[in-house]
């Protein structure tokens, strides 16, 4: 899960100016964490927290450096933007062999406690173990940024610091939970643990998935995974539907005609490279045909996305496919996800 989508449609990013690390800033630095005590005791953290964390902070301009050169992470950069990359290569290093084999490994391993939260929760195991593949490789990396430190350097650069101030109190508050202090590592954004949660999406979200009444999502594999799986739940993951299938559509389809209708408040640009909704049955009446995956209904309402346009593989995307896009909203994300799990799976 990341604080900034990947943008498929971005441009190159102009290099980012120096971070300043004048005394000055770490004169303002100090002021901004003593505004931030009060707000977070404002907000229920505790003051024994507080006392333990905030005087151990100190700027890390090396987040501030990593956030900037993020597409769109300079509001000053005038480079033109690119044209949009071909997710063919995306897909051959996102959805490769090895991660393929170790997915089919960690799901055998762990098919017992899968199933279980299949069951609960109707997010289907090969989804589950995906998102986690994609995200840490099965929790091989998870980060080893102290997110205290990261998450007050980045809400005081301010670029965009309400975020980031209510991503450290959510921090704070995991703090005050009994998570120990050095577990909460992960990205230089704040992502964290297996599932790469940030700490708002850890609160509302995360479960316990081994029965020791604890959410671990750094140490219990089956407590990442129970609480990816509540991340979808929360989203709106629809039972017994598939993410999309593959397809084929064939070249007088009439694209113009197809083309989206509606305006996201989030992500336009990902967006923008669906079509809009049909029936399967109104999808093949103009030609486009399922051609692998479950068989969808005929009433069964989806988009298309030809992520490398016309005459390259197409795929049909239910209502599911636009919960991995909650996750992360970049379309290469999303479809390297949903071929993984089909990859991932069993065969039956």
């Amino acid at each position: 899960m990341q604080v900034q989508a990947e943008d498929e449609g971005q441009g190159t990013v102009a290099a980012p100016p120096p971070v300043e690390t004048a005394p000055a800033v770490e004169a303002g630095f100090a002021a901004f964490l003593a505004q931030l005590r009060a707000r977070a005791l404002a907000e229920g953290v505790s003051a024994r927290t507080l006392d333990a964390v905030l005087p151990t902070l100190s700027f890390n301009p090396r987040v501030v450096e990593l956030d900037r050169s993020q597409p769109g992470g300079n509001p000053a950069s005038t480079a033109p933007a690119a044209r949009i990359p071909a997710f063919a290569p995306y897909r051959a290093r996102h959805v490769d062999s090895a991660r393929i084999t170790r997915g089919q490994a960690r799901y055998q391993a762990l098919t017992p406690i899968l199933k279980r939260i299949e069951a609960e929760t109707g997010v289907p195991a090969p989804v589950i173990v995906a998102i986690w593949g994609h995200e840490t490789n099965y929790g091989s990396y998870t980060g080893g940024f102290d997110l205290p430190r990261s998450l007050a350097s980045l809400a005081y650069e301010g670029r965009r610091r309400e975020l980031f101030t209510a991503e450290l109190i959510a921090t704070l508050k995991l703090i005050d939970r009994g998570v120990p202090r050095e577990r909460i590592k992960g990205s230089w954004a704040g992502a964290t643990g297996h599932p790469q949660f940030l700490p708002s999406v850890y609160l509302r979200v995360a479960r316990d998935g081994d029965g020791d009444g604890r959410a671990d999502i750094w140490g219990s594999e089956a407590d990442a995974l129970a609480s990816i799986a509540a991340y979808f739940v929360d989203a709106g993951w629809r039972r017994g539907r598939p993410w999309g299938v593959p397809a084929s559509a064939p070249p007088f389809l009439d694209r113009q005609a197809i083309a989206g209708r509606l305006e996201p408040p989030r992500c336009p640009r990902v967006h923008d490279r669906h079509s809009r909704w049909l029936t399967v049955a109104e999808w093949r009446a103009r030609g486009v045909v399922q051609t692998g995956g479950p068989a969808l209904a005929d009433d069964e309402l989806a988009s298309l996305i030809e992520p490398d346009g016309p005459g390259a593989p197409a795929y049909l995307l239910t209502g599911n496919y636009r919960v991995i896009l909650d996750y992360n909203c970049s379309n290469f994300y999303a479809l390297s996800v949903g071929l993984l799990a089909d990859a991932v799976a069993p065969a039956s």
